[in-house]
């Protein structure tokens, strides 16, 4: 089962409607219901900062109204997957708590204060160790999760630095080809193998597209040059070409959706949907021409083309 929290009534009636097996999304309104600590928070952060105040509230919702379930997987919206997450399961075996090292590369190494594992990928077992570890994780986020680095804290996610040493029952993955990301792609050789990307010589299991943004509509910002990675040719057919050509698919998908909905419906379900995100001004980055050059000179085949900023 795939549950999915919808933060707004459009994105709650288009899944609703979309038939996809296996799918239950959870509207804001019942997600919230009763939940007075949660909803105190909600009025004094932002709604990104609220978004990942929701994290563990979410984990524990969905682990309280489905008791029977064995373990649950925490996924964020842009990791993109290329392989079974069998692996990882084989890799937590009896233990309670799966993360993910960021695994910044040296030059990288100050980013550290975000901290040393990401969130973007959590695996819980229905178990007291597993639960003691959310409630823990959910009390803090309630009382501070701000988008900024303060007292050794950053959102929801430096939290998970204490949890080694904190719970029992935790797994740091040490699988190469879990969590590959723009910060930590440059420790890696990439290859294909039997038409499979392999990092280090282990199967690409799933990437983060951390920061991808659409600048237009054929250009894309994969966000690499933040971390000063260099395009190759490798990495844009084989990594970002996929992403590229499922989220196309999927615009095409939600189109024919909204389009169902009609014009007055949908202006209706629109009307108290949060406001989009806007990017801070440092992520605003000046044209790097040679960089562009090497990225769209056939590095994506046809009309699909990635702009790196310098």
């Amino acid at each position: 089962m795939l549950w999915t929290l919808c933060m707004d009534d459009l994105t709650y009636a288009l899944l609703s409607q979309s038939g996809l097996p296996n799918l239950q999304p959870i509207s804001l309104k019942e997600f919230e219901k009763g939940d007075e600590p949660l909803l105190a928070a909600k009025n004094n952060r932002s709604l990104i900062e609220y978004y990942f105040t929701c994290t563990p509230s979410l984990i524990l919702y969905i682990l309280n109204s489905s008791p029977g379930i064995d373990a649950i997987t925490y996924l964020d919206a842009d990791l993109f997957f290329f392989g079974s997450l069998q692996s990882m399961y084989d890799e937590m075996g009896s233990d309670s708590i799966y993360i993910v090292e960021h695994r910044f590369p040296p030059h990288l190494s100050h980013l550290v204060q975000f901290g040393i594992y990401n969130v973007g990928l959590l695996c819980f077992k229905n178990d007291n160790s597993a639960k003691e570890c959310l409630h823990w994780w959910r009390e803090r986020c309630l009382e501070w999760c701000y988008d900024r680095v303060e007292d050794g804290r950053f959102a929801d996610q430096k939290y998970l630095d204490e949890w080694p040493s904190r719970f029992p029952g935790v797994t740091v993955s040490k699988h190469k080809g879990v969590g590959l990301a723009p910060w930590n792609i440059t420790n890696y050789a990439l290859r294909l193998h039997s038409g499979h990307v392999t990092v280090d010589g282990e199967p690409l299991v799933y990437t983060h597209f951390h920061g991808f943004k659409k600048l237009n509509r054929w250009i894309y910002d994969p966000s690499l040059a933040v971390y000063r990675v260099k395009p190759s040719r490798f990495v844009g057919r084989n990594i970002y070409e996929p992403y590229i050509r499922e989220l196309r698919s999927t615009k095409q998908k939600i189109s024919v959706m909204v389009n169902q909905i009609g014009p007055k419906d949908y202006a209706r379900y629109s009307q108290d949907a949060p406001q989009p995100m806007r990017y801070s001004s440092n992520s605003n980055r000046s044209l790097d021409i040679k960089a562009w050059l090497r990225v769209t000179r056939g590095l994506i085949r046809r009309d699909l083309m990635l702009f790196l900023g310098g």
